[in-house]
């Protein structure tokens, strides 16, 4: 029912093409825009939340001061360089890689209850890192990255076979529950692997509840290439993830190729959710989230989706680190924050959906 629902929307959304090219594409186009306007605002607000708050709020004046004209001397300007850049330009990097992440992996199943973190694609991941850590003498995100990359690859592959065979292939709730579970086994594996293995557990502590805080700024440099390759990855697809929407028939029909396309945004998947895992551990929900508001408010177009989600995501994540910040005399990591925020829109989305099947 949700997949035909949403193959249904794209059929409008095709069939109304015509119309916006006869006379009002343009003024179509031009709200879209706009929108990106107030998106773009939230995402600096975020961004500037994440420079400004924690422990030591910093005035703006000093952030900027400082940002431009560092001061190895003056323990603010060490402050901001040591900690706050690094963790905003993470949440950046992070926030939309996860973003599209999750919405490559919600057009490419034509399911809206997915993500990295509920298929167990994150879980994956920091599987391959812990077992790098701890087993093959891995210290730096550039050794170990790799293996956050292989592990969110297989995870993704394994997943989407589940999803996709048998009688009932294609169904959301048994792709979903295929991801649940899976990543349940896997996570079980990693809280194994830590709890036999008390050094690598004390050093993983924070990174393995989804923190900012974990990285230099040279460490996430280091990720970001891939992430941004990730991202291109993603912007090439969205035209053929747009004729997938009406379904692998209709696509063959009109001259896609489903498996190539699906082997492609793979790809892109385990680039961005693996990048992103290694870089800040495994955060959950924020690729749920972001392309669900994002479809709310452009519609089914992927292109737009994918665009909104770039903003939405990091404004999600830098709010809830900001948060984390603030809600304790320690910190709680933005992992169990957004746990907080996308478990109750999880609930939301399948009651509702429940309902349309009634």
């Amino acid at each position: 029912m949700v997949s035909s629902q949403l193959t249904s929307a794209a059929t409008r959304d095709i069939a109304s093409a015509g119309t916006e090219k006869v006379g009002h594409r343009p003024a179509f186009l031009r709200r879209r825009r706009l929108l990106l306007i107030p998106l773009a605002l939230l995402c600096l607000i975020a961004l500037g939340a994440s420079m400004l708050v924690g422990s030591r709020p910093i005035p703006p004046a000093d952030v900027l001061r400082f940002a431009l004209h560092p001061d190895p001397a003056d323990p603010v300007s060490q402050l901001v360089w040591l900690s706050r850049i690094p963790r905003t330009v993470l949440v950046l990097l992070a926030g939309a890689a996860l973003g599209v992440a999750g919405g490559l992996m919600q057009a490419v199943t034509r399911n809206p209850m997915t993500d990295p973190g509920i298929l167990g694609v994150n879980a994956g991941a920091s599987l391959a890192v812990v077992t790098g850590l701890a087993y093959f003498g891995m210290t730096d995100i550039s050794q170990y990255m790799w293996w956050s990359f292989a592990g969110a690859m297989v995870t993704s592959v394994l997943v989407f076979a589940i999803g996709t065979t048998g009688p009932a292939r294609g169904n959301p709730v048994r792709m979903t529950l295929a991801g649940v579970a899976l990543g349940a086994v896997l996570s079980g594996f990693s809280s194994a692997v830590l709890f036999t293995r008390s050094d690598v557990l004390e050093r993983m502590r924070g990174w393995s509840a989804g923190t900012t805080a974990s990285q230099p700024l040279e460490a996430t440099l280091q990720i970001a290439p891939f992430l941004l390759l990730g991202l291109g990855i993603a912007a090439l697809s969205v035209r053929a993830l747009d004729v997938l929407s009406l379904g692998d028939a209709a696509a063959v029909a009109m001259g896609a190729h489903p498996q190539r396309l699906r082997a492609v945004v793979l790809v892109a998947i385990a680039l961005l959710a693996g990048g992103a895992t290694a870089a800040a551990g495994p955060i959950g929900f924020l690729g749920l989230l972001a392309p669900h508001l994002a479809r709310m408010v452009v519609g089914p177009h992927q292109g737009w989706i994918m665009a909104c989600s770039v903003l939405i995501a990091p404004t999600v994540l830098g709010l809830a680190d900001s948060l984390g910040r603030v809600l304790t005399a320690g910190e709680v990591p933005v992992g169990v924050v957004t746990a907080f925020i996308g478990a109750p829109v999880l609930i939301g989305m399948v009651r509702r959906f429940r309902v349309s099947e009634a």
